[in-house]
């Protein structure tokens, strides 16, 4: 990687983490994207390989979402058929 790129890599990073910090998510993400866009214009071939398993990763994500969805639905049964004493007493620890 050039000299000039490494320096566009972190200086775009790091201030895209100083954006984040100081509560500018806008400037942050602009700023993230010319970190990414960098990237990939140095290794086009892994952006590649990363677009294609994007779906993959997202099919499992919503499994994972769909899983945690039914057991939050299971444990509201529960403390309807209970009573909510025994919720009330986990909350309290």
């Amino acid at each position: 990687m050039q000299n000039w790129k490494r320096t566009l890599l972190g200086a775009s990073a790091g201030a895209a983490v100083v954006m984040f910090l100081k509560g500018k998510p806008a400037a942050g993400v602009i700023l993230a994207g010319i970190s990414l866009a960098t990237l990939a214009s140095e290794y086009p071939e892994k952006f590649e390989e990363l677009q294609n398993a994007v779906p993959g990763y997202i099919d499992q994500g919503t499994k994972y979402l769909e899983t945690i969805s039914r057991l939050g639905e299971r444990l509201a049964l529960a403390a309807e058929r209970r009573g909510s004493d025994w919720y009330e007493e986990l909350v309290r620890g």
